[in-house]
């Protein structure tokens, strides 16, 4: 089941530490160490446990919260109310910055959608998917529109509104632009946001550092799943993908928020911790 299908059924940052300057025995200041940074919280896309989630979500949000995860970014609240899952969360020790919604819920249940996240705690909603038949330049105008209309509404509730990404958005429309170009140009920066799936820019040749130069502070949260040389997924850290010199750019792309994510492990809960632990002794 893909992600847009998923939703559709289920639903009813960095800590920065600078080494002061050591001093010479006659009291002068040696060159300054360079800047290191970890990731202090760490998030992980439940969409990637949906499977224990469907089981019993109390029992797989405190187990996310034993392995050491800070946050979790909801895809679906498998029948919970808002105040069944706010609670969960509190005692789990997590909080839910953000969740994936589609476009169907934009277009016809977005108020209640806002009301809902407020109750639970969201501070970003982000849409996970564009129809195929959607995705030409005139639909793509289109919808850009509905998201500035949607991200303003969200606004007035404390939540700022996101898309994020797959691949298909890094192919040409017939007017010769990229889709994922269009969706930026078109909407408001200043309201509508982006969630960068790392993997699936790269899946798409694309440079996430390009985007990040070209629309700086766009890019408030990034899901964070590998590569294999092949191009398949990977836990965080068994692939390819350099993310040392991708989050060192987080103060220029904007992230906020880090959200370890495998769209098919083979063992959702091993690959969760391999992911933290990876990301844990990262530097950059």
């Amino acid at each position: 089941m893909n992600r847009r299908d998923f939703l559709h059924n289920s639903l009813g940052a960095v800590a920065a530490g600078t080494l002061l300057p050591s001093l010479t025995p006659a009291g002068r200041a040696l060159p300054r160490s360079p800047r290191v940074a970890t990731l202090d919280k760490i998030g992980v896309q439940l969409y990637t446990l949906r499977s224990e989630m469907e089981k019993n979500v109390a029992a797989t949000l405190e187990r996310v919260g034993k392995i050491g995860y800070n946050e979790v970014e909801f895809a679906g609240y498998f029948g919970q109310r808002p105040a069944q899952i706010a609670a969960l969360l509190k005692a789990a020790g997590l909080t839910a910055p953000s969740a994936h919604i589609d476009l169907a819920t934009i277009r016809t249940n977005w108020q209640k959608m806002l009301d809902d996240a407020s109750a639970i705690g969201h501070r970003y909603l982000v849409c996970s998917w564009i129809e195929e038949k959607e995705r030409s330049p005139e639909s793509l105008k289109k919808i850009a529109a509905e998201f500035n209309v949607a991200a303003m509404a969200a606004r007035k509730h404390g939540i700022t509104f996101a898309y994020h990404n797959h691949d298909f958005e890094f192919v040409k429309g017939p007017d010769g632009v990229l889709l994922y170009d269009a969706l930026l140009a078109n909407t408001d920066a200043s309201l509508v946001k982006m969630e960068m799936d790392l993997y699936w820019i790269h899946h798409g040749k694309q440079d996430p550092q390009t985007y990040f130069a070209k629309y700086p502070g766009r890019f408030e949260l990034v899901h964070v799943k590998d590569m294999k040389t092949g191009g398949a997924m990977a836990d965080v850290g068994a692939g390819t993908l350099p993310w040392a010199r991708l989050f060192a750019q987080h103060g220029q792309a904007g992230i906020r928020h880090y959200f370890v994510e495998h769209d098919e492990p083979a063992d959702a809960f091993a690959s969760v911790t391999a992911s933290l632990k990876y990301l844990r002794a990262l530097t950059f």
